[in-house]
């Protein structure tokens, strides 16, 4: 089957999730801001949410990209990290 909507995965680009934490890790430093500070005014418990995403085991989930991208100071396609197909 074709057509406009048939496109195979490896075709599209994709969120590298690792590339991204280190990208939100480097941030982080860059600001001199560190993970707990983040953590406490996006109103986690803990810092361990913020630890999964800069060690890319898991990624913010979109409200809290947007709330990270504001703290940081950038646009939230500063955070993500795209891999394009070669």
């Amino acid at each position: 089957m074709g057509g406009l909507f048939c496109i195979r995965r490896k075709e599209m680009a994709i969120l590298d999730i690792e590339a991204t934490g280190l990208q939100i890790k480097m941030l982080l430093k860059e600001k001199n801001i560190k993970v707990k500070d983040i953590a406490k005014k996006l109103g986690f418990a803990s810092a361990y949410p913020v630890y999964k995403w800069i060690n890319g085991q898991t990624m913010p989930t979109l409200d809290n990209l947007v709330m990270l991208a504001d703290l940081l100071n950038v646009k939230v396609d500063d955070l993500l990290v795209v891999k394009k197909p070669a």
